[in-house]
């Protein structure tokens, strides 16, 4: 009876430690994402960067550990995400940065900033001119 205590703790114990490993790495963003202040307001309502904005349908919010992170938990608190804009205007994909992509900076907050900086997709990192 007892010997089933351990296999149940080892599993347990391998399903927590990658999540945990997974939030200190650096994911990787497609050259469209720029860094902005998100606060939900009411879903789909949102403010960007201090402007009201919608969230498209079928928009997905990640966590800093890259899990879908349900809006309605997010309600009133503001994150520093990268994020993604549908040519609708509407944004599609949201990520809330960890530490490590915190720090990774320079990161273009505007469209025309993104325009005429160089992205490196391999380092995740942008070149102004």
């Amino acid at each position: 009876m007892y010997r089933c205590v351990l296999p149940l703790a080892l599993a347990a114990s391998a399903l927590v430690a990658p999540v945990v490993a997974h939030a200190q790495q650096h994911r990787p963003f497609p050259a469209t994402a720029l860094r902005g202040e998100l606060v939900i307001t009411q879903y789909p309502d949102v403010l960007l960067n201090g402007r009201p904005a919608r969230m498209a349908p079928g928009s997905r919010i990640k966590g800093d550990t890259n899990l879908w992170v349900p809006p309605a938990g997010l309600t009133g608190q503001k994150f520093t995400v990268h994020y993604t804009v549908e040519p609708s205007g509407l944004l599609m994909d949201v990520w809330i940065l960890n530490p490590v992509e915190l720090a990774n900076k320079p990161w273009p907050t505007t469209p025309v900033e993104a325009a005429s900086w160089q992205f490196i997709p391999a380092s995740q990192t942008w070149v102004k001119p």
